[in-house]
């Protein structure tokens, strides 16, 4: 299937490792010219060194180390690819991070933390590359929430509060600026298999540490046992969604919340 991505130019924060790699990678696959954000610059150059290889044809890939909750940072993203490219027509705002632990655990700062990132980082985003988009007439922006912003979780407190309400916020820039050619929508992945839940000291860890598992095996094995799928996604499976919403094949979707998490959340949505 043609995406119709060939020769469209993208943002995608978080780009340097997972699920933001992967997506950086799928839509140079599929033609399309690519700035990485991410805050370290060592990972985000390898990244973008595989992007640049899966690219076909005319398509580019560029990396820009930055921090996305920094207040300029929207404006450097959008001028950035518009130097590189000439244009922007996708953003993806998949910048984002959790840990495990009790709700009575988490300082103030931290939810104040989970707010910029997951919520005053994408809206600064959305409001500095909708109107290039929007001249255009043609613009896609996807959003990386989560399972926990339809379903908090009681294990990721302030990160579920955030997610949920950059749920919202997709939802009002959805209904501003669909009319105007620029499709906003969401993703709200399950626990896939990415450096997030696998590195050591990363997701699994901290559910095995919480739920006494014997070993890392057990504990992964637990962690898809709870999804109907049974398993945890592949961090490829999560980025294909991705694409198929920035893609000229979603040209009727606008203020969605994809669920791409194997039906654990078991809601109509």
């Amino acid at each position: 299937m043609d995406l119709g991505l060939s020769g469209r130019t993208c943002i995608v924060t978080g780009a340097s490792r997972g699920i933001g790699s992967e997506t950086a990678r799928m839509l140079c696959a599929e033609g399309a010219s690519v700035l990485l954000v991410a805050r370290g610059a060592d990972e985000l150059d390898e990244a973008v060194a595989e992007c640049r290889e899966a690219a076909d044809g005319e398509a580019a890939a560029e990396g820009l180390a930055l921090d996305v909750t920094d207040a300029d940072a929207a404006e450097r993203m959008v001028d950035a690819a518009k130097d590189a490219f000439g244009k922007l027509e996708v953003l993806v705002n998949n910048a984002g991070t959790a840990k495990w632990r009790d709700l009575d655990d988490v300082p103030e700062e931290d939810w104040y933390a989970a707010w910029e990132l997951n919520v005053m980082a994408p809206l600064r985003a959305m409001q500095a590359a909708i109107p290039v988009m929007a001249q255009r007439g043609w613009g896609r922006v996807v959003n990386v929430s989560s399972t926990a912003g339809k379903r908090p979780s009681a294990r990721m407190p302030e990160y579920s509060v955030a997610k949920a309400a950059e749920l919202s916020l997709s939802r009002l820039f959805a209904d501003r600026h669909a009319s105007e050619g620029v499709l906003v929508n969401a993703i709200c992945p399950g626990p896939a298999k990415s450096e997030l839940w696998m590195d050591e000291g990363g997701l699994l860890d901290q559910s095995r540490r919480l739920a006494g598992a014997d070993s890392r095996e057990e504990a992964l094995e637990e962690a898809g046992g709870k999804r109907p799928i049974g398993r945890l996604a592949e961090v490829e499976e999560i980025a294909a969604a991705i694409v198929f919403l920035c893609s000229e094949r979603a040209s009727y979707v606008a203020g969605a919340a994809w669920s791409v998490d194997g039906g654990t959340v078991q809601v109509i949505i």
